[in-house]
């Protein structure tokens, strides 16, 4: 036990609890971040981190979140080498732009795809520039940013709120999957992804969509490091090891998008959880010593695209 005293904890060292403990600490409060994992190894470590909302819900929420998110990843775009964050422009196929909600009025170039501009076999695809983010260095620089703000980030485990609720007044859950027991919520389950990252054969631009013939979503990621491949969503799967022929298959559908990528050396293998929930929960409640517990988990495939707008709300249910 450290013994010390603090404003606010928040419980999770993920994309959403280090950017709710970002925007509590640099709001003037006292902020402890409690993380089991090492950010570094945390599942923000392996997302794909394209700026798009996937796998989350309730929509009328999801869409001022995106808003507030955006606005901050152009403006953290400014020093790419520090942040991570880079605008990029891409396709997303087979996604009609109505109803898509209003935050697509602020993303960059956002328009309706030519033909011409189609990889076979597709009959429709938005135009964008949006927010990719190396998240390596991105959780670096969160990390950074916190402990400037006056911060402190411990290694701790817990078993339940009742621990960091002796330490302050109010506690930030932000565990992910880890809610599935703490809370307890048995809604929250995992949805495992798998991404190939390969040597970029001269790929600049995004793609996210499913091959003809396929059914799950491809996208091509260009990264400082190399070209993310994706992806899988196996539901209730807990498999933290990469498989051999989910691999395979990955490379074969996004080398129908780009035919360099066949022959791209591949430079390693992901494996992450997303964690999931039929909607975020975002919300206060009462802990039975008294304390306030905000809840901020359950955020699914879209955790990096919505981290600063359901921070925001966060901080508005510690401090009211």
């Amino acid at each position: 036990m450290s013994g010390r005293k603090s404003d606010v904890i928040v419980v999770g060292g993920g994309v959403i609890g280090l950017t709710t403990a970002v925007v509590l600490a640099e709001s003037g409060l006292d902020v402890a971040l409690w993380t089991r994992d090492p950010v570094g190894r945390t599942t923000s470590a392996v997302a794909a981190a394209l700026f798009w909302p996937y796998r989350i819900e309730p929509a009328p929420r999801v869409d001022s979140w995106l808003e507030d998110s955006l606005r901050h990843y152009e403006l953290l775009a400014r020093d790419p080498n520090a942040t991570g964050v880079r605008i990029v422009a891409g396709l997303m196929t087979d996604t009609p732009l109505d109803g898509l909600g209003r935050w697509t009025t602020k993303v960059r170039g956002l328009r309706e795809a030519h033909t011409a501009e189609l990889p076979p076999g597709f009959g429709q695809g938005l135009r964008a520039a949006v927010p990719l983010i190396d998240m390596p260095v991105y959780l670096r620089y969160l990390k950074e940013r916190l402990r400037a703000a006056g911060a402190v980030v411990e290694r701790r485990t817990v078993t339940g709120f009742a621990e960091p609720a002796r330490d302050a007044g109010v506690v930030v859950d932000c565990t992910g999957l880890g809610a599935r027991e703490l809370v307890p919520d048995a809604s929250v389950y995992p949805v495992r992804g798998q991404l190939v990252v390969v040597e970029n054969p001269g790929v600049d631009e995004w793609f996210v969509g499913t091959v003809p013939g396929t059914t799950e979503t491809t996208y091509v990621l260009p990264q400082p490091y190399g070209v993310l491949l994706g992806g899988s969503a196996t539901e209730h799967s807990w498999a933290l090891g990469p498989d051999a022929a989910e691999a395979d298959a990955i490379v074969a559908r996004c080398s129908r998008i780009r035919p360099a990528l066949a022959r791209a050396r591949i430079l390693e293998h992901r494996v992450g959880l997303r964690p999931a929930r039929p909607v975020v929960r975002l919300e206060a409640v009462r802990l039975p010593g008294g304390g306030r517990l905000v809840h901020n988990y359950g955020h699914g495939g879209a955790g990096v695209t919505v981290a600063w707008g359901c921070a925001e709300e966060a901080a508005r249910l510690v401090t009211v």
